[in-house]
């Protein structure tokens, strides 16, 4: 049996997330991710390396746009295969992949319209990566999967999902490939989820596999406490109330958003912060929460307890989803101190970008960012303490109070990975290191080795491995 797997993204970088794995003729994608790094968003135009009517099918670890974000540029240029995921990943993908095509068409007419007015050209083209009938073309393709049910995606290729506890519906995945009585596992760790957090259930470990692509968002580093998440919101929350500002919340829409209620209503119901107007303005995070509500089955134990005793954290008083732009604009003539929760998480697009045209030069006001940024990002620039920032098109000097809480990351850290990956009963042929930021993808490939003894290695884009 001959296989081979390359890295067609999050190689040596966060976002992009692609492998392919070849085995014996057979094609099977695992994650199909958009860019988001601003030196990388070219590779979103680029053609796949390989032509996408070759691939028999995709198997898609989890619906967050670095993962599933260029399904539909992948349908439209010639797959016709099934994407394979859990029915929550299912129907939050059909969400994120309908706004992210909206978002495209809104961006290329808005830049369009501008490098007209300002008589230049940028450095893509000013037509929409794909189109909302592009979206809604790729949705029929996909299927859903229940976790730990072995199915059948491609010739002599079974995949099983199991719960990664990163967003819901998220899973690791294990491809076992057999040929002529021979038979390897892949497992590919997706983006892997932390122990103990609020809502959705904790990571399923591994048992064994012959081959083991793990992600290193936070493969260098060991995140705050979680405990500390109230302490640390309140604060923010109150000091920004003391100087009569807002807080800003660039969020994901997927898990991030709901926490942050939870974590929100649990405060307001201490009294620990005042009775203040919260907006989530996004109407992408809004359909996200109806999507938790459809899935009790993915709760935690104590989720369920508040579930039970009709003690929703996604509904308290004061809370405001906002759908339509001019509520969305009517959040800004509130006086006083409002929590605005908007995407995108990153700052690459959205609402947040306009709540902070409004806030950024207030000092008053407070950016609070709750969630990963990657590098050559708005969010980064700003968590990175630019001076002055380029949103929507004008420059913008920072003077609000830029604030962080770590511990809400959905990213497992470099003891939690490890914790993952140690349950693995025997040692694996080859662990690649991938998802991650160079720096920390090296250092977590050093760990792993250093404590194992395994062989690891951190490919770079393109790489391709044998894999036997």
């Amino acid at each position: 049996m001959r296989m081979k797997l390359s890295f067609f993204g999050a190689a040596r970088n966060v976002t992009g997330s692609c492998y392919l794995l070849e085995a014996d003729g057979t094609r099977v994608l695992v994650d199909c991710g958009l860019y988001q790094e601003r030196p990388l968003r070219s590779r979103n135009w680029e053609p796949l390396p390989v032509p996408p009517d070759s691939i028999d099918a995709v198997v898609l670890t989890h619906a967050h746009l670095d993962h599933c974000g260029l399904l539909p540029k992948l349908a439209r240029e010639g797959f016709r295969g099934r994407i394979h995921c859990t029915d929550a990943t299912a129907e939050i993908a059909r969400i994120i992949l309908l706004d992210s095509a909206h978002l495209q068409e809104e961006d290329a007419a808005y830049k369009a319209k501008r490098h007209r007015r300002e008589g230049r050209q940028g450095p893509y083209p000013e037509v929409p990566l794909y189109t909302t009938a592009d979206a809604e073309a790729c949705l029929p393709q996909f299927s859903g999967v229940a976790y730990e049910r072995r199915v059948a995606v491609a010739d002599g290729v079974e995949a099983t999902f199991h719960d990664a506890g990163h967003v819901l519906g998220a899973s690791t995945i294990e491809l076992a490939v057999g040929r002529n009585g021979s038979r390897r596992t892949i497992l590919f760790s997706g983006d892997l989820g932390r122990w103990d957090t609020p809502i959705i259930r904790d990571p399923t470990v591994p048992d064994r596999a012959d081959y083991v692509v793990v992600e290193s968002t936070y493969g260098n580093r060991c995140h705050e406490d979680r405990a500390d998440i109230p302490d640390r919101l309140a604060e923010v929350i109150n000091e920004t109330v003391k100087r009569g500002g807002n807080v800003v919340v660039p969020s994901f829409a997927l898990e991030r958003a709901q926490e942050l209620l939870y974590y929100l209503g649990d405060l307001r119901a201490a009294k620990r912060i005042p009775r203040l107007m919260v907006f989530v303005d996004s109407p992408m995070a809004i359909n996200v929460t109806e999507v938790f509500r459809h899935h009790p089955e993915l709760y935690d134990r104590e989720m369920r307890r508040r579930i039970d005793r009709h003690e929703s954290p996604f509904e308290f008083p004061g809370l405001t989803m906002t759908r339509d732009t001019w509520q969305s604009k009517a959040i800004n003539s509130i006086k006083g101190t409002v929590v605005i929760i908007a995407g995108s998480g990153m700052c690459t697009g959205g609402r947040v970008k306009h709540h902070l045209v409004r806030n950024i030069t207030r000092r008053a006001s407070t950016v609070l960012f709750v969630g990963y940024q990657a590098a050559g990002t708005l969010g980064r620039l700003i968590v990175d303490g630019r001076k002055e920032v380029r949103i929507l098109g004008k420059k913008h000097r920072v003077r609000a109070r830029v604030e962080r809480v770590q511990g809400f990351s959905a990213h497992a850290d470099r003891d939690e990975l490890f914790r993952w990956l140690s349950s693995l009963t025997a040692a694996p042929r080859h662990v690649f290191v991938t998802h991650g930021e160079e720096e920390s993808a090296l250092s977590f490939g050093r760990y792993v080795h250093d404590r194992t003894g395994w062989e690891t290695s951190v490919p770079t884009y393109k790489d391709e491995a044998s894999l036997d």
